[in-house]
């Protein structure tokens, strides 16, 4: 019999891409709301007690009442993959990124409780966690973290706002910060899956473009163990020598390239890893290129589903 997935929230930006990615499989089962039901607390508490597979596509507190939902209806047989914040930093939830370390895949596989990344933190994480792992770089080494989203990342209320310019509340720049208090949700994940002490400053931004990501760490190599350029680049590919969804770019791509653009990976459900700088400056930047909605989202959920389903 197929697994039935049900996705709870899949009419917003991420459960409306997980559904495109699965509409076409023939191994699974898609359980449905109609739009005008979506809220209905009945139709949706017998569609959680009857999957195999939630997916959660949801704000934090809905998300919760979802899990306290599926427990309520004894549907013990139910796999969540919870793609909002609430569940990240929790040890009793297996983190979604398979490639976080070597046992990281087999965790997902086992678990019933399985949260996915955010999108800047896919990004931070992957760069920072292979570094402090190795020693090259300390648990509370001083850390900045910018970054550079697709407007989808925001959801229906931001896309409404850039896309449509009759919208009162219309953005009309083509690029803008925000999370000015520093207290950005993504940060405690950061910290709690990379592995820092100290908490990084983390600075994101919107352009006008919808989908697409960089997450970029300048450090100075001197505040770091012993490090050098190739030593933090044979690191990454070590580290991700094996992986499917995550590359590490080379030196020569790395020294050659003109731009890094954040459109050039929407629509991919991989990430791509580069190492700039040299050791004559002692200056390095770490970025990760990536979609918001692909590797950084929808397309990791999908990932973590065949993880459960294999």
């Amino acid at each position: 019999m197929k697994p039935s997935i049900f996705i709870d929230g899949e009419h917003g930006t991420t459960g409306l891409q997980i559904r495109e990615r699965l509409a076409k499989r023939d191994d699974v089962n898609i359980l449905s709301l109609a739009m005008e039901d979506r809220r209905d607390a009945d139709k949706r508490r017998e569609m959680l007690g009857a999957c195999d597979v939630a997916i959660l596509c949801l704000p934090d507190d809905a998300a919760r009442e979802a899990v306290r939902l599926i427990e309520e209806t004894g549907n013990t047989k139910c796999t969540v993959i919870d793609t909002s914040t609430a569940h990240r930093t929790s040890s009793d939830w297996a983190f979604g990124f398979a490639e976080l370390d070597e046992n990281q895949s087999d965790k997902i596989k086992t678990s019933k409780r399985i949260s996915n990344p955010g999108c800047y933190s896919t990004g931070a994480i992957a760069l920072l966690k292979p570094l402090i792992d190795a020693g090259l770089m300390a648990q509370d080494c001083p850390v900045t973290i910018n970054a550079i989203s697709g407007y989808t990342g925001g959801g229906k209320q931001l896309i409404a706002q850039m896309d449509d310019a009759s919208n009162p509340d219309a953005i009309d720049t083509s690029f803008h910060l925000y999370a000015m208090t520093m207290q950005h949700k993504h940060v405690p994940e950061i910290m709690a899956r990379a592995g820092l002490q100290k908490r990084p400053i983390f600075m994101p931004s919107v352009a006008r473009f919808a989908q697409g990501m960089l997450v970029s760490i300048p450090l100075h190599l001197d505040q770091l163990n012993n490090a050098t350029i190739a030593k933090i680049q044979s690191t990454l590919e070590t580290y991700y020598g094996n992986s499917e969804f995550v590359k590490v770019a080379s030196r020569d791509e790395s020294k050659t390239i003109g731009q890094l653009k954040p459109e050039d990976y929407a629509n991919r459900d991989d990430m791509k890893l580069w190492v700039f700088g040299d050791d004559e400056s002692g200056h390095v930047n770490l970025v990760a290129q990536l979609d918001n909605l692909g590797k950084g989202a929808s397309g990791a959920a999908v990932q973590n589903l065949n993880l459960v389903l294999s």
